[in-house]
C-alpha cells in the first residue's frame, strides 16, 4: 500500500485508459487549439482542469453517497449536460453552415461564436461547464477515484491529494498533444475555408452525439 492507496498500480492504468477515451472534454481543448491557437487550447485546458478538481472535491467530500441516495439529482445533472453539449453542437453547426457559405477566406474568427456565444472565445468558461456538466466525469470522480482509498487509513487527504495529482498529470500530458495537434491543423483551416467549414460541422455532430449519449446514460 502506498500512503493509504490500495492499488496505484490499477489506478494509474485505470486513469491512462479513461483520459485517452474521446469525450466532449479532449474535443472541445483541441477543438479550441485548432481555432484560437495554442494559448486558447491551454486555457480551455486549464478550465478542464478546474472543472476536474471540484469534482475530485466533491467526491471526497460525500458527493458520491448523496447521488447514490438521490436519484432525482443525477437525473437533472444528466439532463442539464446533454442539452447544454447539445446546444454546443447546434452552435457549431450554424457556425460551420455560414463558414461553408461565406465566399470569403479572410475570416477565420467565422467559427468564433459557436462555443462562446459572443463575438471573443472563452475557452476556459467554456470548457469548465462542459467539464462539471459531464455525468461520465462525475461518475468517474464519484466511483472509480474514491475506491483507492483506504478508509482506515490515518491521512486520506494525503491519498486523495496523491490520486488527483496523477488524473492531472495524465489529463495534461494528453490534452497537450490535442493542442498542438489542434494548432497545427489550424493553418490549413486558414487557407482553406470549407475544411473548416466541415470540421467544425463535424465537431459539432459529434458534440451533439455526446449530448444524446449522455441524456441515455444510466447510474451504475
Amino acid at each position: 500500500m502506498f500512503y493509504g492507496i490500495t492499488d496505484l498500480t490499477a489506478f494509474v492504468l485505470g486513469t491512462i485508459f479513461i483520459v485517452l477515451l474521446p469525450g466532449p472534454n479532449s474535443l472541445y481543448v483541441m477543438s479550441a487549439a485548432s481555432r484560437w491557437g495554442v494559448g486558447a487550447g491551454y486555457r480551455g485546458a486549464c478550465g478542464i482542469f478546474v472543472g476536474d478538481l471540484i469534482l475530485m472535491v466533491l467526491a471526497i467530500t460525500g458527493m458520491a453517497s448523496l447521488m447514490r441516495t438521490t436519484p432525482e439529482l443525477f437525473m437533472a445533472i444528466k439532463y442539464a449536460g446533454a442539452a447544454y453539449l447539445a446546444w454546443v453542437g447546434l452552435g457549431l453547426l450554424r457556425s460551420a453552415l455560414a463558414r461553408w457559405r461565406d465566399r470569403s477566406d479572410a475570416t477565420p474568427h467565422a467559427a468564433a461564436t459557436a462555443l462562446s456565444g459572443q463575438g471573443a472565445p472563452r475557452p476556459f468558461r467554456s470548457a469548465l461547464l462542459i467539464s462539471l456538466m459531464n455525468p461520465k466525469a462525475i461518475l468517474f470522480f464519484m466511483s472509480f477515484f474514491i475506491q483507492f482509498v483506504d478508509p482506515g487509513y490515518a491521512h486520506p487527504g494525503l491519498s486523495f491529494v496523491i490520486l488527483g495529482a496523477i488524473v492531472q498529470v495524465c489529463s495534461a500530458l494528453y490534452l497537450s498533444l490535442l493542442i498542438f495537434g489542434g494548432a497545427n491543423l489550424a493553418a490549413q483551416f486558414r487557407r482553406r475555408r470549407r475544411l473548416a467549414a466541415g470540421a467544425t460541422g463535424g465537431v459539432g455532430a459529434m458534440f451533439i452525439a455526446f449530448g444524446v449519449k449522455l441524456a441515455a446514460a444510466t447510474q451504475s
